[in-house]
């Protein structure tokens, strides 16, 4: 009942028209051009046929100050992002593919308010994970990742990496607290007959 494929989202190895709806979770974020991407998507969908994401966007409250830019930079270094954009943007690059789109809401704005999105990456609170991105945390995981790598239990340039998704966790939690970022930008949209 289901099979997968694995392929290029700029270049899905299937015919037009094949299938009747498509999803990404926090994926064409990482498009290295998301109208194209998008066009890809509407080309492997029937008409009619519906594309839902979760897309990473810059929100509304991004102002180009040089601190709005520090985080948005930090965000696409420690998460190997292109350059990110406004909703508006992704919204006009839908349309641009031949989708119309049908709902659109950054759901980041009607979650709890004592439960943002960013706050398992900002080590408030005492859960397991929570204490792992607590300073202390983030300090011992990367020796001990470290550690491993001297005795090549993990690839070489694991600390490196780790030394990089602390980085991002650090920009992720800063660009949720200032609002100027959401990867949870929901839309849903109708491929074009």
């Amino acid at each position: 009942r289901c099979s997968f494929i694995k392929g290029d989202f700029m270049a899905i190895p299937e015919g037009d028209g094949s299938f009747d709806a498509a999803f990404a979770v926090e994926a064409t974020c990482h498009a290295p051009d998301r109208a194209k991407c998008y066009g890809e998507i509407r080309r492997v969908l029937k008409p009619g046929g519906l594309f839902a994401a979760y897309e990473w966007v810059l929100t509304d409250r991004y102002d180009g100050s040089a601190e709005h830019d520090r985080i948005r930079d930090g965000i696409e270094k420690g998460n190997g992002l292109p350059r990110l954009k406004p909703d508006a943007d992704g919204l006009e690059s839908l349309e641009a593919a031949g989708f119309d789109v049908v709902e659109k809401e950054d759901r980041a704005l009607s979650s709890h308010p004592d439960f943002p999105w960013y706050l398992p990456l900002s080590g408030r609170g005492y859960g397991p994970r929570e204490l792992l991105m607590k300073p202390a945390g983030r300090w011992m995981t990367h020796h001990l990742v470290g550690m491993l790598e001297q005795i090549k239990l993990v690839p070489e340039g694991s600390q490196k990496v780790s030394g990089l998704l602390n980085d991002a966790a650090i920009w992720l939690v800063k660009g949720g607290e200032t609002g100027i970022f959401t990867p949870m930008y929901f839309f849903l949209a109708r491929a074009r007959a």
